[in-house]
């Protein structure tokens, strides 16, 4: 990406790439005592430092020390100008291969359609007018809000919220692994979607770790003050949900993104959507996963993402990208979170012959202390949290937040026989 000599604006030209000048081996201490700890502090001074403008945007880290969950660790660096999140996943997944067939793409689940109803035409007819009135209400709705949120619209003040100047604040990167299955348990049980239990575990950890932050105090009233509802009555959280605009695809046809004639196009086709967070103290685990699921639910019977992505591509048309650029921080600035979900293979697969233990895809660079992905491989879910520390100073304990949720929230479906009422229907 250079300059234009004339506008001075950003454009593309077509480079030969050395493929050295792009990967980084440092020399490390394989015997090392905190390896865990030296690779969370590595990939933490990347954000301090930013990619060579001289060269395509990416790099890529090979660091060669064993850790709790891997015999080395690979760290890609890509500028998110180059593509969206779908992009560079579908482009990493796509040089990797099945570790069981050498020769095999790995398999994405993709969207299964919903069977047509058998009900009479008229009750189809009315079902969908219905419908079609629900899509345009949310739509006009949503788009006010995101309207004025760049304008106004702030969320509540908490100590998740960034400060002024968050996304130039080196950034702390850790995950945690949970088990994919219990997520599919509660899903079936309560006959909802993977995403609907994701947001549900989400709003409960966030709401366990905030109502310990706002009961801080002595060693001696911690305790007790963890126990009982410190929260705020009202508070204003919303997430700024990334949805990817293109039709669900399968690995091969995301594999061949880059060429011309792809149905999938590369490059950066996402939309935002505006996410309200409930953080609260519920009696029943349960009731997380029932309110996100009629968040989500509402969130499915409107167009805010697409709306978002065309006006976005409008307006850099018109405008220009720096004022693109100017109302999206603005909407970035006054909301609390970003979040996302990426389903991954359902195989073990292996990059150049080596077998990836997991995946961790995160993001910096945006005006947000608390990033936030879901990234599922094999029957595993990976958490993925980027912080800012001045925000988030014990990140791991906020990881810890979100599993012992699920774990909440599985024993609320075991305790309630809703599991084995699942399988029996």
């Amino acid at each position: 990406m250079v300059a234009d000599k004339m506008g001075g604006e950003m454009r593309w030209i077509r480079t030969k790439v050395n493929v050295e000048d792009h990967i980084i081996i440092p020399n490390v201490d394989p015997n090392m005592g905190s390896p865990d700890q030296f690779i969370e502090s590595y990939i933490s001074n990347m954000t301090k430092t930013y990619l060579d403008d001289s060269k395509p945007l990416w790099d890529i880290h090979l660091l060669n020390v064993k850790t709790s969950e891997a015999e080395s660790t690979a760290i890609f660096r890509i500028h998110h100008s180059i593509g969206d999140g779908m992009s560079i996943m579908s482009l990493v997944l796509a040089c990797t291969r099945k570790t069981s067939d050498l020769n095999a793409l790995p398999t994405i689940p993709t969207k299964k359609r919903q069977r047509s109803s058998n009900s009479g035409r008229f009750i189809r007819l009315v079902s969908y007018i219905w419908f079609v009135l629900q899509v345009i209400c949310n739509t006009l709705v949503d788009v006010v809000m995101f309207i004025a949120t760049s304008a106004f619209l702030r969320d509540t003040r908490t100590p998740l919220k960034g400060a002024p100047g968050v996304e130039l604040s080196p950034k702390w990167f850790v995950h945690k692994t949970i088990s994919l299955d219990d997520i599919k348990l509660v899903k079936n049980a309560m006959d909802m979607t993977i995403n609907d239990v994701i947001l549900g575990v989400t709003q409960a950890g966030l709401s366990r770790y905030l109502n310990r932050q706002y009961g801080e105090g002595n060693a001696e009233e911690d305790a007790a003050k963890q126990k009982r509802n410190n929260l705020p009555r009202k508070l204003r959280f919303r997430a700024a949900l990334i949805f990817n605009i293109r039709p669900s695809m399968a690995i091969e046809a995301l594999a061949d993104m880059m060429e011309r004639k792809s149905k999938t196009k590369w490059g950066n086709y996402i939309g935002y959507a505006l996410l309200p967070i409930t953080i609260a103290l519920r009696d029943d685990p349960l009731d997380y996963v029932r309110e996100a699921k009629a968040t989500v639910d509402r969130k499915k019977r409107s167009l805010e993402a697409k709306c978002t992505f065309l006006s976005a591509k409008y307006i850099v048309n018109l405008l220009g990208a720096k004022v693109a650029a100017a109302i999206s921080y603005k909407v970035f600035s006054n909301t609390t979170m970003s979040f996302s979900n990426v389903v991954g293979p359902v195989d073990e697969i292996s990059f150049y012959g080596h077998p990836m233990a997991y995946l961790a895809p995160s993001v910096y660079g945006h005006p947000h202390a608390l990033t936030v992905h879901f990234q599922s491989y094999m029957n595993m879910m990976t958490i993925s949290l980027a912080v800012d520390r001045d925000a988030v100073p014990d990140p791991h304990q906020l990881c810890n937040d979100l599993a012992e949720s699920l774990k909440l929230i599985k024993a609320a479906v075991m305790k309630k026989g809703l599991a084995q009422e699942s399988v029996q229907r």
